[in-house]
């Protein structure tokens, strides 16, 4: 089951649910749109270790847009903070991104009850496509959890990805063991 527009109102009116910038005209039927940050970075070696801190290089989304290649990964970040104390969050693409060859993610869709940030986007296209910040990048979805949450995830002592800022947040694979 997935939380409609009323439902999503009430929850940011408990307080499960935040959203910060929060849009009336972004709330849709079952979802709430996010827009893609000033922000991308890019991973600065081409061969990346998993057992390795991977470094990224940051820059901004100029005002005229910025134009994003294939073959190369791009890390973004949506505008919106957002916390989820009650619901598990999904982010998912928009049809029109997604009709411009724009993957917003690739496997890191789903969030943890208690996640608390601004996410980061895993961004590939198909063909070189003009980005701009602030355009509309994404729409959360939230389901609700059956059961009590033991642990929330902003309170777990692994929690690699809690309160991620408003640039993108690297892989954090090297913090585990295997």
């Amino acid at each position: 089951m997935i939380l409609s527009d009323s439902r999503i109102l009430q929850e940011i009116e408990k307080g499960t649910i935040l959203i910060r910038p929060y849009r009336p005209q972004c709330l849709g039927s079952n979802s709430y749109d996010v827009h893609l940050g000033k922000t991308l970075a890019t991973y600065v070696d081409a061969e990346l270790d998993a057992k390795k801190h991977n470094t990224i290089e940051y820059f901004e989304i100029p005002d005229g847009g910025y134009v994003l290649q294939p073959e190369v990964f791009y890390l973004g970040v949506t505008e919106e903070y957002t916390e989820t104390h009650a619901h598990v969050p999904f982010l998912e693409g928009k049809s029109s991104t997604g009709r411009l060859g724009i993957d917003i993610h690739a496997t890191a869709g789903k969030g943890d009850v208690g996640f608390c940030g601004n996410w980061t986007l895993e961004i590939s296209v198909k063909q070189p496509v003009r980005i701009y910040k602030g355009m509309p990048i994404g729409q959360l979805i939230y389901f609700p959890v059956e059961g009590e949450i033991l642990t929330a995830y902003q309170n777990k002592n692994n929690a690699k990805y809690s309160n991620q800022p408003d640039r993108p947040v690297e892989s954090m694979m090297w913090k585990n063991k295997f």
